[in-house]
């Protein structure tokens, strides 16, 4: 009995020591991670429901250690490749069988379509193309797409007047001109949409914007000399049902887009958007009875038709229509002094519609016949100078998309018919009449040749007839060298040209400040032009993303058309350039993306944008020579907030100023516009946000002893003038000016607190 128990209690040890043992051994996980494509970058193994994460070696080769029996999930994941999840239940040591990833196209190969008019990997673009989403432009939430591109690096919205507000889009320091404005791929070709053409249009049908830096006018024609910037309307059939944003701030300017789709039938559904914007209070806190910012009333509809066919061909349909009410001047303004020399005021009437289109012609062939048709008028009354519009435009283009072994062709033949009417002296002068009629027939070729896996050719060729200035050639080159799947070299070159249109370009002159003089023969612009680009991701063994974007590039213009400002102040000359123009520089943009949830991208641009004549170089007017952009989000998960923190900085400006008297700073300090927001996330649907804007509460108003030249007195009439037509200084204007609004060179609205919210179902 003694010895049953003696064996039993032996027994019993045992089995405790046992479990004990085995309850604090512990083991190895082992495996091996492959790709379906051989250069790739490191995995990242997480470990569930312990959230230990490893990293693959060179060979793909990952270890846990330490772990305890039970069972586990176990997901891979590495940039541009589908995650892998499974369970494993550890028992000991084990060595797990061969994980492959399976590379996604959609999340690694964002496809593009501005910089060669077809649908390609951005990778695989021999033509840098910058592509900026809808979550891009939400970080700081705009009324306009004209305001929201302030935090694109090297591109920058430039307003042109103190008192109507008007602007243009600048890329790499060259003005609106000389960029090009699309819809979904679709030139909406007129000076007067770098003005309007980027204003109301419904930011909940954004997909997502493509800019190109650089020119393009071998594809796009003449507008093009600059760049592209691209707007890519939502899929119908991947937008919400429905969607509402609704915006305002302390200033009282209130927005709203408003998106809804239909299914008409089984074949035809439609997209529509609504957006209104009011700002209808009068601010001065400068205090030069003028208004600080124009006062708005816009609404515009935009609607978008696809038609499902046979074998997925292509057939859309968009249209949108734009009217606005927008004033500024002298704060007793109101419509009854419109037009009249009682009471200043800047008042502008726009009514626009635009229409494309793109069909797929239904032959074995990939063919496409696309159009846009345009139609502007415009009733604007700047004091007593009233500058009335009219301007249609229809645009055609047929392209055929043709793969011949190593050769993927493009061929084009294209039309453009413009009508232009005003009641300037300038169409007169220049056109004999008061209108403009221009046909633009042209045909194009591009062909983009994989040499091999590494090295990819580009050359396109396009010519114009222009039928008042006759033929133009623009020939394309472009080379794509890829050092891995993730890294390219890219070199562009080639020549643009621009046809100029002086009212639909520059508000300036039509202050009824100054007289216009317009030499009757000038000639079209000619651009010679090339950049160099490095793309890449790099990835750090923590998963960390490295984005880096760097170009360099150079144009050079003859003929450069060009306003004089400072040779008679009371006018205003337009006339070629008898010398040559530069425009060169570096931009590079870096993207960060954290495992633990931090994003940063930061921009920075240098740029020498100079007019050279009789061998003396001057810096452009308005022209910054360094400008940088960044944006800083961080998603903070267990309170369901996003916080996003967004700025740009300008360096100084050459300022127009009139005479040497002008006490005005002839150069702008270095500025910066920075703004913080904070979206609120726990509901499914709904998204909460508000912030501060310009926090800085920068102003070119605190920086000058005045911006608007002449303002106690707009229509000089108590200005003495000499035989020649210039100011003389008296008692009462002892600086010996006249009335200008042309001294801007940033929004002069200051700090002001934002709110909304966003509903998508």
């Amino acid at each position: 009995m003694i010895f049953n128990f003696r064996f039993f209690s032996l027994a019993i040890f045992f089995m405790v020591l046992s479990a004990a043992y085995a309850k604090s051994q512990t083991y190895k996980l082992q495996g091996t991670v492959s790709f379906d494509y051989d250069k790739t970058p490191s995995a990242t193994l997480s470990l569930l429901p312990m959230g230990l994460k490893v990293h693959t070696d060179m060979a793909g080769n990952f270890t846990f250690l330490g772990l305890k029996a039970g069972t586990y999930q176990i997901k891979s994941t590495a940039v541009g490749y589908k995650p892998v999840s499974f369970v494993v239940e550890l028992k000991g040591d084990t060595v797990l069988k061969e994980i492959m990833m399976e590379e996604d196209l959609e999340q690694l190969q964002e496809v593009v379509i501005t910089g060669t008019q077809k649908e390609v990997s951005r990778l695989e673009s021999p033509v840098p193309v910058e592509i900026y989403t809808a979550s891009f432009f939400k970080r700081n939430p705009t009324a306009s797409v004209f305001e929201a591109l302030q935090n694109v690096n090297g591109v920058r919205p430039q307003l042109n007047c103190n008192i109507c507000n008007t602007g243009d889009i600048h890329i790499n320091g060259l003005e609106g001109p000389y960029t090009m404005v699309l819809i979904d791929g679709m030139p909406i070709v007129s000076g007067l949409s770098t003005v309007y053409g980027l204003s109301g249009i419904p930011t909940s049908m954004i997909e997502r914007v493509e800019v190109v830096k650089g020119p393009a006018s071998s594809l796009y024609g003449s507008e093009a000399v600059g760049g592209l910037i691209n707007i890519i309307t939502k899929k119908v059939s991947s937008a919400p049902k429905f969607s509402v944003d609704l915006m305002s701030n302390t200033h009282l300017e209130h927005n709203a887009d408003i998106g809804f789709k239909s299914q008409l039938n089984r074949n035809i559904s439609v997209l529509t958007g609504i957006n209104y914007f009011n700002f209808s209070e009068i601010l001065d806190k400068n205090h030069d009875n003028f208004t600080d910012v124009t006062l708005q009333n816009r609404i515009s509809i935009f609607q978008k038709w696809n038609i499902e066919r046979k074998y997925n061909r292509v057939f859309s349909l968009a249209g949108r229509y734009l009217y606005e009410d927008r004033w500024g001047g002298e704060t007793q303004w109101n419509k009854s002094y419109r037009g009249g020399d009682e009471v200043y005021g800047e008042s502008i009437y726009t009514s626009r519609w635009e229409m494309i289109g793109n069909y797929q012609l239904p032959i074995k062939e990939k063919t496409f016949l696309a159009f846009s048709l345009t139609s502007h008028d415009q009733d604007s009354r700047y004091g007593e100078t009233s500058y009335i519009a009219k301007q249609r435009i229809a645009f055609s283009q047929l392209t055929w998309d043709k793969k011949i072994n190593k050769h993927d062709l493009l061929f084009g033949a294209a039309v453009r018919y413009t009508f232009y009417k005003d009641n300037t002296v300038a169409t007169s002068k220049a056109y004999g009449n008061d209108y403009e009629k221009v046909w633009l027939p042209g045909l194009f070729v591009q062909d983009e040749i994989k040499l091999n896996q590494k090295n990819t050719l580009l050359l396109g060729l396009r010519y114009d007839y222009h039928s008042l200035h006759g033929n133009i050639f623009t020939p394309r080159f472009a080379y794509k060298y890829s050092l891995n799947q993730f890294n390219s070299l890219r070199f562009n070159a080639g020549t643009g040209f621009r046809v100029v249109n002086i009212f639909t370009e520059d508000h300036a002159a039509l202050t009824g400040a100054r007289k216009v003089e317009l030499n009757t023969d000038i000639k079209p612009e000619r651009n010679y032009n090339f950049n160099v680009n490095y793309t890449g991701k790099l990835f750090t063994p923590d998963a960390t993303i490295i984005g880096l974007d760097v170009s360099l590039f150079y144009a050079y213009f003859t003929n450069r058309i060009i306003p004089d400002y400072e040779s008679d102040v009371t006018k205003i000359k337009y006339d070629n350039l008898s010398g040559y123009a530069i425009n060169k520089g570096l931009t590079a943009n870096l993207d960060l993306t954290f495992t633990w949830g931090l994003k940063l991208n930061t921009g920075f641009t240098y740029q020498d944008v100079a007019l050279v004549n009789d061998g003396v170089k001057q810096q452009q007017m308005l022209t910054e020579k360094f400008s940088g952009t960044w944006s800083v989000s961080y998603h903070i998960k267990q309170l369901y907030l996003k916080a996003d923190y967004t700025g740009n900085v300008y360096g100084p400006m050459r300022l127009p100023l009139l005479g040497e008297l002008d006490p005005r700073n002839s150069m702008s300090p270095v500025w910066s516009i920075q703004n913080i927001q904070l979206t609120f996330t726990k509901f499914k649907r709904m998204e909460i946000y508000g912030g501060v804007k310009n926090f800085l509460n920068f102003t070119p108003a605190k920086h000058t002893p005045f911006l608007i030249s002449g303002s106690q007195d707009p229509f000089n009439k108590n200005v003495v003038f000499d035989s020649k037509g210039q100011a003389v200084p008296t008692a009462d204007n002892p600086y010996g000016l006249v009335f200008d609004p042309s001294y801007v060179y940033a929004p002069n609205q200051g700090i002001r607190l934002f709110m909304g919210f966003r509903y998508n179902f």
